[in-house]
């Protein structure tokens, strides 16, 4: 199951939980202060197998986020 990471527009909580991709935006009650306030945060994140990137990006500079181009100090 994904974890997917909520934030509460009451108290700005930030909280994390695991729970099926078919309820990933059913209400939920905030970790801290019990508020259904919350919203889903959109989350990134980074894979590697094998020294070769998978999901997410590389990392490199900003201009191109892969670590490929002429001004990466990668």
């Amino acid at each position: 199951m994904p974890i997917y990471e909520y934030i509460c527009r009451d108290c700005q909580n930030r909280f994390e939980i695991i729970r099926p991709m078919k309820d990933a935006d059913a209400p939920i009650a905030c970790a801290e202060c019990e508020s259904e306030n919350v919203s889903r945060c959109i989350t990134v994140f980074f894979a590697q197998s094998g020294g070769k990137v998978v999901a997410g990006t590389g990392g490199g500079c900003a201009g191109c986020a892969g670590g490929s181009c002429a001004s990466c100090a990668n």
